[in-house]
């Protein structure tokens, strides 16, 4: 039986013994009901390692575990996927950051637009920023990635499209004339804009055209917004990455 995996932002060191924070602890303890001398597989999500742990202390309210062998782990995608995702309602946006981290997306920008219909500020956006973070986070311990992508601070379209970078932009847009295999490729970076609910305007359409993204087309069907992003990241994984 596979060793759950857990992440924890710490760096571990091979014969170290450390605390489990408290999302790991109650993750390891309370929910998994693990004891002393149990085996877990932690990460830090940002050196490319996992850690083999056995747990030496449980108590009430804290645990503590020992390093006991490291691997390191090669399965990112060669491709630097950054999904610029307009806010969707509910569970959509939910939905889409946990399988696009799944099929291998280097980061998140949520973004506001015209028709994105949900008002966060403050509190309230910090809230849900952190919120969305965690799911990332879920969905890297599940999927076996040690490298966690950044959910970026939310921002409006506009400043996301006057960015600076090298990258091949993307835009998907029902009337566009060439599809996703048929695209000049030339860089391992990509950023791929997706519409929310109702998609994104004539106006915000013109204006990524402007910034240089390129109009794709994914097929003859309208799809919804978490469907249009998990395809379009899909053939481009299948297409230059490592799906297939």
């Amino acid at each position: 039986m596979t060793n759950p995996r857990i992440y924890q932002d710490t760096p571990f060191i091979v014969g170290q013994t450390f605390e489990l924070d408290d999302n790991a602890f109650g993750h390891v303890v309370r929910v998994l009901r693990h004891k002393e001398g149990d085996e877990l597989c932690f990460f830090n999500g940002h050196d490319g390692i996992e850690y083999r742990v056995e747990l030496t202390q449980v108590k009430k309210k804290t645990a503590f575990a020992q390093v006991v062998e490291q691997t390191r782990v090669t399965n990112e995608s060669p491709l630097k996927i950054e999904l610029g995702q307009g806010i969707s309602r509910g569970d959509r946006m939910d939905f889409t950051l946990q399988k696009s981290v799944e099929l291998g997306v280097s980061s998140i920008t949520p973004l506001f637009t015209e028709r994105c219909g949900v008002k966060l500020t403050g509190d309230r956006l910090a809230k849900k920023r952190e919120q969305w973070q965690k799911i990332v986070i879920s969905a890297c311990e599940q999927s076996g990635r040690v490298y966690v992508p950044v959910v970026n601070d939310p921002i409006w379209l506009e400043e996301w499209l006057a960015v600076d970078t090298d990258a091949l932009n993307i835009n998907l847009h029902p009337r566009a004339q060439h599809s996703i295999m048929s695209l000049p490729f030339d860089s391992q970076n990509i950023r791929l804009l997706i519409g929310p609910e109702g998609g994104l305007s004539d106006e915000e359409i013109n204006k990524a055209s402007a910034a240089n993204f390129k109009e794709v087309l994914l097929g003859p069907r309208v799809l919804r917004t978490e469907t249009a992003a998990l395809t379009a990241i899909t053939a481009l994984q299948c297409r230059y990455g490592d799906l297939g």
